[in-house]
Protein backbone atom coordinates (compact mmCIF):
# COMPACT_ATOMS: atom_id res chain seq x y z
CA UNK A 1 0.00 0.00 0.00
CA UNK A 2 1.53 3.39 -0.92
CA UNK A 3 2.46 5.68 1.93
CA UNK A 4 0.13 8.71 1.95
CA UNK A 5 1.12 12.35 2.01
CA UNK A 6 1.79 14.77 3.71
CA UNK A 7 5.49 14.47 4.39
CA UNK A 8 6.22 13.87 8.06
CA UNK A 9 9.99 13.69 8.10
CA UNK A 10 11.99 10.66 9.08
CA UNK A 11 11.61 9.21 12.56
CA UNK A 12 14.95 8.12 14.01
CA UNK A 13 14.83 5.53 16.76
CA UNK A 14 17.47 5.78 19.46
CA UNK A 15 20.12 3.03 19.54
CA UNK A 16 19.34 0.00 21.66
CA UNK A 17 21.06 -0.26 25.03
CA UNK A 18 24.39 -2.02 25.27
CA UNK A 19 23.81 -3.01 28.89
CA UNK A 20 23.38 -6.66 29.79
CA UNK A 21 19.86 -6.67 31.17
CA UNK A 22 17.74 -9.60 32.39
CA UNK A 23 15.60 -10.09 29.28
CA UNK A 24 12.39 -12.12 29.27
CA UNK A 25 12.41 -15.13 26.97
CA UNK A 26 9.12 -14.62 25.17
CA UNK A 27 7.43 -16.76 22.55
CA UNK A 28 6.60 -15.49 19.06
CA UNK A 29 3.28 -15.92 17.28
CA UNK A 30 4.15 -16.01 13.58
CA UNK A 31 1.04 -15.06 11.64
CA UNK A 32 2.62 -16.36 8.44
CA UNK A 33 1.32 -19.74 9.65
CA UNK A 34 -2.25 -18.48 10.03
CA UNK A 35 -3.37 -19.45 6.53
CA UNK A 36 -3.87 -23.18 7.12
CA UNK A 37 -5.89 -25.21 9.66
CA UNK A 38 -2.68 -26.91 10.81
CA UNK A 39 -0.92 -23.57 11.20
CA UNK A 40 -3.83 -22.13 13.19
CA UNK A 41 -3.82 -25.12 15.52
CA UNK A 42 -0.09 -24.77 16.13
CA UNK A 43 -0.36 -21.02 16.71
CA UNK A 44 -3.32 -21.48 19.08
CA UNK A 45 -1.20 -23.66 21.35
CA UNK A 46 1.70 -21.19 21.14
CA UNK A 47 -0.63 -18.34 22.04
CA UNK A 48 -2.24 -20.05 25.03
CA UNK A 49 1.18 -21.00 26.39
CA UNK A 50 2.24 -17.36 26.13
CA UNK A 51 -0.79 -15.93 27.92
CA UNK A 52 -0.70 -18.62 30.61
CA UNK A 53 3.01 -18.32 31.44
CA UNK A 54 4.57 -14.97 30.54
CA UNK A 55 1.45 -13.08 29.53
CA UNK A 56 3.48 -11.14 26.96
CA UNK A 57 4.45 -12.45 23.54
CA UNK A 58 5.69 -11.21 20.20
CA UNK A 59 3.69 -11.19 16.96
CA UNK A 60 5.40 -11.07 13.58
CA UNK A 61 4.36 -11.16 9.92
CA UNK A 62 1.21 -9.12 10.59
CA UNK A 63 1.11 -7.45 7.17
CA UNK A 64 1.76 -3.86 8.28
CA UNK A 65 4.99 -2.40 6.91
CA UNK A 66 7.64 -0.80 9.09
CA UNK A 67 7.33 2.30 6.93
CA UNK A 68 3.70 2.73 8.00
CA UNK A 69 4.65 2.16 11.64
CA UNK A 70 7.46 4.72 11.40
CA UNK A 71 5.04 7.31 10.08
CA UNK A 72 2.87 6.83 13.15
CA UNK A 73 5.89 7.42 15.37
CA UNK A 74 6.61 10.57 13.36
CA UNK A 75 3.07 11.79 13.97
CA UNK A 76 3.49 11.09 17.68
CA UNK A 77 6.76 13.00 17.84
CA UNK A 78 5.26 15.97 16.00
CA UNK A 79 2.27 15.90 18.35
CA UNK A 80 4.43 16.20 21.45
CA UNK A 81 6.49 18.96 19.89
CA UNK A 82 3.50 21.34 19.82
CA UNK A 83 3.10 23.80 22.73
CA UNK A 84 1.44 22.56 25.90
CA UNK A 85 -1.25 25.24 25.76
CA UNK A 86 -2.36 23.86 22.39
CA UNK A 87 -2.45 20.27 23.65
CA UNK A 88 -4.44 21.31 26.71
CA UNK A 89 -7.32 22.33 24.42
CA UNK A 90 -7.90 18.61 23.83
CA UNK A 91 -8.13 17.42 27.44
CA UNK A 92 -11.39 15.46 27.60
CA UNK A 93 -14.31 16.76 29.62
CA UNK A 94 -14.78 14.41 32.55
CA UNK A 95 -11.13 13.32 32.76
CA UNK A 96 -11.44 12.89 36.54
CA UNK A 97 -14.50 10.66 36.00
CA UNK A 98 -12.77 8.24 33.67
CA UNK A 99 -12.97 9.89 30.24
CA UNK A 100 -9.76 9.30 28.34
CA UNK A 101 -10.00 10.13 24.63
CA UNK A 102 -7.86 13.11 23.72
CA UNK A 103 -4.92 14.56 25.65
CA UNK A 104 -4.02 13.58 29.20
CA UNK A 105 -1.31 15.89 30.58
CA UNK A 106 1.58 14.84 32.76
CA UNK A 107 1.86 15.55 36.47
CA UNK A 108 -1.30 13.92 37.85
CA UNK A 109 0.61 11.48 40.10
CA UNK A 110 3.13 12.24 42.84
CA UNK A 111 6.13 9.95 42.52
CA UNK A 112 8.13 11.21 45.49
CA UNK A 113 6.48 13.02 48.41
CA UNK A 114 9.76 14.43 49.76
CA UNK A 115 10.88 16.17 46.57
CA UNK A 116 7.39 16.57 45.11
CA UNK A 117 8.46 14.94 41.85
CA UNK A 118 5.46 14.05 39.68
CA UNK A 119 5.01 11.82 36.67
CA UNK A 120 6.10 13.07 33.24
CA UNK A 121 3.78 10.85 31.24
CA UNK A 122 1.72 12.41 28.44
CA UNK A 123 -0.99 10.46 26.64
CA UNK A 124 -3.01 11.12 23.51
CA UNK A 125 -5.81 8.63 22.78
CA UNK A 126 -7.68 8.38 19.47
CA UNK A 127 -10.97 6.38 19.58
CA UNK A 128 -12.47 4.14 16.93
CA UNK A 129 -13.64 5.46 13.58
CA UNK A 130 -16.97 3.62 13.58
CA UNK A 131 -19.25 6.66 13.97
CA UNK A 132 -19.69 6.49 17.75
CA UNK A 133 -17.02 9.07 18.60
CA UNK A 134 -16.32 12.64 17.57
CA UNK A 135 -12.90 13.38 16.13
CA UNK A 136 -11.53 16.81 16.93
CA UNK A 137 -7.76 16.88 17.15
CA UNK A 138 -4.67 19.11 16.90
CA UNK A 139 -3.66 19.88 13.33
CA UNK A 140 -0.91 17.24 13.18
CA UNK A 141 -3.55 14.58 13.97
CA UNK A 142 -6.38 16.10 11.95
CA UNK A 143 -4.25 16.52 8.84
CA UNK A 144 -3.27 12.85 8.94
CA UNK A 145 -6.59 11.43 10.15
CA UNK A 146 -7.37 9.27 7.08
CA UNK A 147 -3.99 7.58 7.40
CA UNK A 148 -4.44 7.12 11.16
CA UNK A 149 -7.87 5.59 10.59
CA UNK A 150 -6.52 3.19 8.00
CA UNK A 151 -3.70 2.20 10.36
CA UNK A 152 -6.03 1.62 13.32
CA UNK A 153 -8.48 -0.43 11.26
CA UNK A 154 -5.63 -2.56 9.91
CA UNK A 155 -4.64 -3.45 13.46
CA UNK A 156 -8.07 -5.03 13.84
CA UNK A 157 -8.07 -6.97 10.60
CA UNK A 158 -4.40 -7.97 10.52
CA UNK A 159 -3.60 -8.53 14.21
CA UNK A 160 -6.58 -8.60 16.57
CA UNK A 161 -8.94 -10.70 14.48
CA UNK A 162 -6.30 -13.45 14.04
CA UNK A 163 -5.46 -13.39 17.75
CA UNK A 164 -9.15 -13.76 18.60
CA UNK A 165 -9.50 -16.69 16.22
CA UNK A 166 -6.46 -18.39 17.75
CA UNK A 167 -7.76 -17.88 21.28
CA UNK A 168 -11.12 -19.38 20.30
CA UNK A 169 -9.40 -22.43 18.83
CA UNK A 170 -7.30 -22.85 21.97
CA UNK A 171 -10.46 -22.79 24.12
CA UNK A 172 -12.35 -25.16 21.76
CA UNK A 173 -14.91 -22.53 20.79
CA UNK A 174 -16.23 -21.52 17.36
CA UNK A 175 -13.52 -19.55 15.53
CA UNK A 176 -15.64 -16.39 15.42
CA UNK A 177 -16.49 -16.41 19.14
CA UNK A 178 -14.14 -13.60 20.17
CA UNK A 179 -14.30 -11.68 16.91
CA UNK A 180 -18.08 -11.45 17.43
CA UNK A 181 -17.63 -9.62 20.73
CA UNK A 182 -14.85 -7.39 19.36
CA UNK A 183 -16.49 -6.08 16.20
CA UNK A 184 -15.04 -2.82 14.94
CA UNK A 185 -18.46 -1.54 13.87
CA UNK A 186 -19.90 -1.93 17.38
CA UNK A 187 -19.18 0.62 20.10
CA UNK A 188 -16.23 -0.17 22.32
CA UNK A 189 -13.55 1.86 24.05
CA UNK A 190 -10.63 0.75 21.85
CA UNK A 191 -8.08 3.41 21.10
CA UNK A 192 -4.78 4.13 19.39
CA UNK A 193 -2.32 5.88 21.70
CA UNK A 194 0.72 8.07 21.31
CA UNK A 195 2.46 8.06 24.69
CA UNK A 196 5.46 10.03 25.88
CA UNK A 197 7.49 9.32 29.00
CA UNK A 198 9.52 12.45 29.68
CA UNK A 199 13.03 11.81 30.96
CA UNK A 200 14.29 12.38 34.51
CA UNK A 201 17.84 13.25 35.50
CA UNK A 202 19.96 10.48 37.07
CA UNK A 203 19.49 12.14 40.46
CA UNK A 204 15.73 12.35 40.00
CA UNK A 205 15.56 8.71 38.93
CA UNK A 206 17.17 7.71 42.22
CA UNK A 207 14.61 9.75 44.17
CA UNK A 208 11.70 8.00 42.45
CA UNK A 209 13.19 4.55 42.92
CA UNK A 210 14.14 4.24 39.23
CA UNK A 211 10.52 3.48 38.46
CA UNK A 212 8.44 5.52 36.00
CA UNK A 213 5.29 3.47 36.36
CA UNK A 214 4.31 0.96 39.04
CA UNK A 215 3.21 -2.57 38.27
CA UNK A 216 -0.31 -2.74 36.87
CA UNK A 217 -2.60 -4.66 34.56
CA UNK A 218 -4.44 -3.25 31.54
CA UNK A 219 -8.23 -3.29 31.62
CA UNK A 220 -9.16 -4.56 28.16
CA UNK A 221 -8.51 -7.62 25.98
CA UNK A 222 -5.12 -7.10 24.35
CA UNK A 223 -2.56 -4.30 24.33
CA UNK A 224 -0.47 -3.96 21.18
CA UNK A 225 2.89 -2.25 21.66
CA UNK A 226 5.07 -1.34 18.70
CA UNK A 227 8.82 -1.81 18.96
CA UNK A 228 10.33 0.75 21.33
CA UNK A 229 14.14 0.56 21.69
CA UNK A 230 14.31 2.48 24.99
CA UNK A 231 14.62 -0.39 27.48
CA UNK A 232 12.10 0.29 30.24
CA UNK A 233 9.17 -2.13 29.97
CA UNK A 234 9.37 -4.91 32.55
CA UNK A 235 6.98 -7.83 33.01
CA UNK A 236 6.34 -10.13 35.95
CA UNK A 237 6.37 -13.81 35.02
CA UNK A 238 3.10 -15.51 36.01
CA UNK A 239 4.89 -18.59 37.34
CA UNK A 240 8.15 -17.35 38.89
CA UNK A 241 7.14 -13.81 39.88
CA UNK A 242 10.44 -12.49 38.48
CA UNK A 243 10.64 -9.07 36.81
CA UNK A 244 12.39 -9.05 33.45
CA UNK A 245 12.82 -6.56 30.63
CA UNK A 246 11.04 -6.95 27.30
CA UNK A 247 13.66 -6.80 24.55
CA UNK A 248 12.77 -4.82 21.42
CA UNK A 249 12.58 -7.15 18.43
CA UNK A 250 12.68 -5.90 14.85
CA UNK A 251 9.45 -6.13 12.81
CA UNK A 252 7.36 -7.34 15.73
CA UNK A 253 4.55 -6.25 17.97
CA UNK A 254 4.72 -6.94 21.70
CA UNK A 255 1.29 -8.06 22.94
CA UNK A 256 -0.12 -8.69 26.40
CA UNK A 257 -3.38 -10.13 27.68
CA UNK A 258 -5.54 -7.91 29.89
CA UNK A 259 -8.28 -7.88 32.55
CA UNK A 260 -11.33 -8.44 30.32
CA UNK A 261 -9.92 -11.67 28.89
CA UNK A 262 -9.07 -12.80 32.40
CA UNK A 263 -12.64 -12.15 33.58
CA UNK A 264 -14.37 -13.92 30.71
CA UNK A 265 -12.06 -16.96 30.98
CA UNK A 266 -12.47 -17.24 34.75
CA UNK A 267 -8.79 -16.39 35.26
CA UNK A 268 -7.46 -18.99 32.80
CA UNK A 269 -6.02 -16.25 30.59
CA UNK A 270 -3.93 -14.17 32.95
CA UNK A 271 -3.88 -10.38 32.89
CA UNK A 272 -0.20 -9.51 32.83
CA UNK A 273 1.45 -7.37 35.48
CA UNK A 274 3.93 -4.96 33.94
CA UNK A 275 5.70 -1.71 34.80
CA UNK A 276 7.98 0.94 33.32
CA UNK A 277 11.41 1.33 34.89
CA UNK A 278 13.85 4.16 34.28
CA UNK A 279 16.03 3.32 31.26
CA UNK A 280 19.62 2.08 31.60
CA UNK A 281 22.40 4.67 31.80
CA UNK A 282 23.12 4.76 28.07
CA UNK A 283 19.46 5.67 27.38
CA UNK A 284 18.67 7.73 30.47
CA UNK A 285 19.07 11.01 28.59
CA UNK A 286 16.19 10.49 26.13
CA UNK A 287 12.40 10.65 26.25
CA UNK A 288 10.51 7.43 25.53
CA UNK A 289 7.86 7.64 22.81
CA UNK A 290 5.36 4.81 22.58
CA UNK A 291 2.83 3.74 19.95
CA UNK A 292 0.13 1.43 21.31
CA UNK A 293 -3.33 0.08 20.58
CA UNK A 294 -5.75 -0.98 23.31
CA UNK A 295 -8.36 -3.57 22.33
CA UNK A 296 -11.53 -3.98 24.39
CA UNK A 297 -14.70 -6.07 24.03
CA UNK A 298 -17.79 -4.26 22.76
CA UNK A 299 -19.38 -2.13 25.47
CA UNK A 300 -22.48 -4.25 26.05
CA UNK A 301 -20.50 -7.49 26.60
CA UNK A 302 -21.16 -8.94 30.06
CA UNK A 303 -17.92 -9.95 31.78
CA UNK A 304 -19.06 -13.40 32.82
CA UNK A 305 -17.10 -16.62 32.43
CA UNK A 306 -17.69 -18.11 28.99
CA UNK A 307 -18.88 -21.65 28.31
CA UNK A 308 -15.69 -23.32 27.09
CA UNK A 309 -14.91 -27.06 27.22
CA UNK A 310 -11.32 -26.25 28.12
CA UNK A 311 -12.28 -23.99 31.01
CA UNK A 312 -14.68 -26.60 32.35
CA UNK A 313 -12.05 -29.33 32.22
CA UNK A 314 -9.46 -27.12 33.89
CA UNK A 315 -11.85 -25.83 36.57
CA UNK A 316 -12.00 -22.18 35.51
CA UNK A 317 -15.73 -21.60 35.75
CA UNK A 318 -16.12 -18.42 37.85
CA UNK A 319 -14.41 -15.05 37.89
CA UNK A 320 -14.04 -12.74 40.86
CA UNK A 321 -17.44 -11.11 40.37
CA UNK A 322 -19.22 -14.47 40.13
CA UNK A 323 -17.39 -15.88 43.17
CA UNK A 324 -18.39 -12.88 45.27
CA UNK A 325 -22.05 -13.01 44.10
CA UNK A 326 -21.80 -9.35 43.11
CA UNK A 327 -23.35 -7.99 39.91
CA UNK A 328 -21.38 -8.86 36.79
CA UNK A 329 -20.44 -5.62 35.02
CA UNK A 330 -20.61 -4.88 31.34
CA UNK A 331 -17.38 -3.97 29.62
CA UNK A 332 -18.49 -0.34 29.55
CA UNK A 333 -19.10 -0.30 33.31
CA UNK A 334 -15.76 -1.96 33.97
CA UNK A 335 -13.88 0.37 31.62
CA UNK A 336 -15.03 3.60 33.19
CA UNK A 337 -14.76 2.32 36.76
CA UNK A 338 -11.14 1.29 36.34
CA UNK A 339 -10.33 4.27 34.14
CA UNK A 340 -11.64 6.62 36.83
CA UNK A 341 -9.35 4.93 39.35
CA UNK A 342 -6.40 5.19 36.96
CA UNK A 343 -7.01 8.88 36.30
CA UNK A 344 -7.25 9.87 39.98
CA UNK A 345 -5.50 13.22 40.26
CA UNK A 346 -2.93 14.01 42.94
CA UNK A 347 -2.53 10.60 44.55
CA UNK A 348 0.86 9.45 45.75
CA UNK A 349 2.32 6.29 44.36
CA UNK A 350 2.48 4.57 47.74
CA UNK A 351 -1.02 5.48 48.94
CA UNK A 352 -2.53 2.18 50.22
CA UNK A 353 -6.09 3.54 49.98
CA UNK A 354 -5.64 4.14 46.28
CA UNK A 355 -3.57 1.06 45.49
CA UNK A 356 -6.12 -1.25 47.12
CA UNK A 357 -9.27 0.65 46.19
CA UNK A 358 -12.49 -1.06 45.22
CA UNK A 359 -13.03 -0.62 41.49
CA UNK A 360 -16.46 -2.30 41.53
CA UNK A 361 -18.15 -4.50 44.16
CA UNK A 362 -16.31 -7.80 43.97
CA UNK A 363 -13.02 -6.40 42.68
CA UNK A 364 -10.30 -4.51 44.52
CA UNK A 365 -7.07 -3.38 42.94
CA UNK A 366 -3.78 -4.71 44.24
CA UNK A 367 -0.56 -2.84 44.93
CA UNK A 368 2.25 -4.17 42.75
CA UNK A 369 5.92 -3.34 43.02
Amino acid sequence: MPVPVPELGQYDFVPETKEDLPWADLITVDLALFGTPEGKKELAQTLIKGVREDGFFYVKNFNISQERVNRQFSIGKRLYDIPLEEKLKYVPDGLDDGQFNGYVPAGRRVYDTVSGLKDRVEVYNIPKFNGDFKHSHPAIIQDNLPEIEEFARSLHSEVLDPLHVLLAIALELPEDYFTNIHKYEVKSEDHLRYMKYGKFTPEENIKIGKLWGRGHTDLGSWTLLFRQPVAALQIQNHITGEWKYVKPQDATLTVNACDALSFITGGYVKSTIHRVASPPKDQEHVDRLGLLYFSRPNNEVLLKTIDSPVLKREGYTQNTFEKSSNPIPTMEEWTFAKQKWQRTKGYTRDDPKHNNAQILPGYNERAYA
